[in-house]
């Protein structure tokens, strides 16, 4: 008892409380016009070095305090479905069990199954919705540095426009981000390497089976592909670099050819086609006849390489457009 006594004491003597008010005034700035910024601090419980640590609480006209910690990841997911709570959780009003209200609007007559003398019923969890809305992680993609929701890290992990894409090119196992893949393309891989710019029409010579094209207003890839469509024409097609094509911006692509024509005063003859861009995490792996829409480019509208009929080479006029940001 007199040890009990003697703490108790302790804790409430002048000195280590006045310490403790000096440590939470230190926690906080005062900022022009009577605003108060907040300072995460750190205190240790009196009586021991690794006691508790205490946060004020304090904040001052509508500041955030945010703090980076640890939590056991099955909190955060419901039990039924092991993916991670999406708001509305719901909690069961008999067991306390809880659910995704996705996965109580399965359950037969919407009753908690896990309850043993009878299922209760479902109502909201305001305080585990705030604690999943809240709860952020950054993304794991190399480059990108975004916090999003837990319950949405998955989402937007592959729409990401850092999300890896991969060389398919034989015996080569390189996955980079866009910007990495184009690099290791032109210099592992010789594909040539042509600037464009947004909206404007670039003239583009393509003999290759692939050519690299770089926007020069923010270093976007995109890769064209040419391919035989039998042995009467070639096929043209061309990819944004990236994961997904759900990711912002989008971009669409107009590829035409002229045909060339000793001079008579007519009009020129064109093949052209006007596409909405999909993006592809292998661009190495596309095939130009496979794709949604490519241009069907006749022999006739080709042009010999450096006056040499056995190499023939697309005079291909592109233009990219960003459509959305």
């Amino acid at each position: 008892m007199q040890g009990a006594g003697a703490e108790g004491g302790n804790r409430g003597s002048p000195s280590t409380m006045e310490k403790a008010d000096e440590s939470a005034k230190k926690a906080r700035l005062e900022l022009p016009n009577g605003h108060v910024k907040q300072e995460v601090g750190v205190q240790h419980a009196v009586g021991g070095d690794d006691g508790g640590a205490i946060v004020p609480a304090e904040a001052g006209h509508g500041s955030r305090v945010e703090l980076a910690v640890k939590i056991d990841m099955s909190v955060l997911h419901c039990p039924l479905c092991t993916l991670p709570f999406k708001p509305p959780v719901l909690q069961c009003n008999k067991g306390g069990h809880l659910a995704c209200g996705g996965c109580v609007a399965l359950l037969p007559g919407g009753q908690c199954r896990a309850c043993e003398d009878g299922g209760g019923f479902f109502s909201p969890c305001p305080a585990l919705d705030a604690i999943v809305s809240s709860t952020k992680i950054v993304c794991p993609n190399a480059g990108c540095q975004t916090y999003v929701p837990y319950h949405e890290a998955a989402d937007h992990r592959s729409a990401c426009p850092h999300a890896p894409c991969h060389c398919t090119e034989p015996g080569c196992g390189f996955v980079g981000a866009p910007q990495a893949l184009a690099g290791h393309l032109v210099d592992l891989h010789s594909v040539p390497v042509r600037t464009v710019q947004y909206g404007r029409v670039s003239q583009v010579p393509v003999s290759g089976r692939r050519q690299l094209l770089v926007a020069e207003e923010d270093g976007r890839s995109f890769l064209l592909t040419v391919g035989a469509l039998g042995a009467a024409a070639a096929a043209v097609s061309v990819v944004c670099v990236r994961a997904s094509a759900s990711t912002q911006p989008r971009f669409s692509c107009k590829m035409w050819v002229n045909l060339v024509q000793p001079a008579s005063g007519g009009r020129a003859d064109m093949v052209l086609v006007d596409i909405q861009m999909r993006s592809s995490a292998t661009p190495g792996a596309v095939v130009a006849v496979d794709e949604p829409t490519f241009l069907a480019v006749p022999r006739m509208y080709m042009v010999p390489v450096d006056g040499d009929a056995a190499s023939m080479e697309v005079p291909l006029n592109i233009r990219v457009d960003k459509i959305s940001r």
